[in-house]
């Protein structure tokens, strides 16, 4: 839905729709993801826990969502699926210390997932580690637009996947090692989720942030500008390279706007 088939609608009244058919998209996500999870679990020997941030971390996503989807963005970044700063604050790239000090998202209450693996607990917004990866993408948004407000004019940022993903161990499980035809069907609403993000902000330009969301990005949109993100992950040689300097550089290249 494009806001020029409106035209008597102001400004805010575009900016409330964006914001109630992102947040309609996500609760559409939340749900089917979640109904899924068991059938995960059966399927695919590799994984044995299942969080879904979206469940357990509701409040404080909606109000990302209420904060940042309707503020003009037209620049996606796509992330993989949560890691442990949205696994704690519902937030994508959630580093804890960033969702409290610059986004100023405070107060909102996290649940625990049904399921807790005594390795990754769950301490909400007030969660004391930090996420290097999220951290690295809001300090370089923070230091190259100014204020959270002026970032979301240019930027909003969601994951494909919602689901963050154990073995017995604790290890980390990405999207890209499910298997079986409920990874299929997660793939599907995981894709419809970003169609209708981009769909419902007029999203011009889409980067993939990281190898799997590249590819992704790449087979959804043939019609808008995309782009690549090299992940920023303190697993990444090249992210750490000049103490990060070369994936900031890439990060402008990128953007450039």
């Amino acid at each position: 839905m494009k806001t020029k088939d409106y035209p008597l609608l102001n400004k805010e009244q575009v900016n409330e729709y964006h914001i109630t058919a992102v947040t309609n998209a996500a609760k559409q996500l939340r749900d089917a993801s979640s109904e899924l999870i068991p059938t995960l679990l059966k399927e695919c020997k590799n994984i044995d826990w299942i969080y879904n941030p979206l469940e357990y971390a509701w409040a404080p996503h909606a109000e990302w969502i209420r904060q940042f989807s309707g503020n003009g963005a037209t620049t996606l970044l796509v992330g993989m699926n949560p890691g442990h700063g949205m696994g704690n604050t519902g937030v994508p790239f959630g580093c804890p210390e960033q969702v409290r000090n610059l986004l100023k998202i405070t107060g909102f209450e996290v649940h625990q997932p049904d399921r807790l693996h005594p390795k990754r607990p769950v301490l909400g917004l007030e969660c004391p580690k930090p996420e290097i990866s999220g951290q690295r993408i809001w300090s370089f948004l923070a230091q190259r637009y100014g204020s959270v407000h002026l970032i979301s004019q240019k930027i909003y940022i969601v994951n494909h996947c919602p689901l963050w993903m154990f073995n017995h161990a604790g290890k980390n499980i990405t999207p890209d090692k499910l298997t079986g035809s409920a990874a299929k069907s997660l793939k599907l609403i995981c894709s419809d989720h970003l169609l209708e993000v981009v769909k419902a902000m007029e999203i011009k330009r889409v980067i993939g942030i990281g190898r799997y969301a590249q590819r992704q990005v790449n087979a959804l949109f043939n019609n808008l500008e995309v782009g690549w993100l090299p992940h920023p992950s303190p697993a990444s040689p090249f992210a750490n390279r000049n103490g990060g300097e070369d994936w900031r550089q890439a990060f402008e290249l990128v953007l450039k706007d």
